[in-house]
């Protein structure tokens, strides 16, 4: 006689419709990070921190950058 190892796996009673899917996912979604604009060159940069292109933090020149020549 033939012995089967078998497991019993849980099984659902009813199929997970779309909409509960969804409703249990929504705060899976991915946010788009803030995003301001340098008060002294307008570059975009994240906010609390050093613009790039000109130094400029909060008023006053944190980064030495060197100013490409147009």
């Amino acid at each position: 006689m033939l012995k089967l190892d078998l497991q019993e796996f849980a099984v659902p009673f009813r199929r997970t419709s779309k909409t509960k899917k969804r409703m249990r996912r929504t705060h899976l979604k991915k946010e788009v990070s803030a995003i301001v604009k340098c008060p002294k060159c307008g570059a975009n940069l994240k906010p609390h921190r050093a613009c790039a292109k000109c130094g400029n933090y909060k008023g006053e020149v944190k980064l030495n950058v060197e100013q490409e020549e147009e």
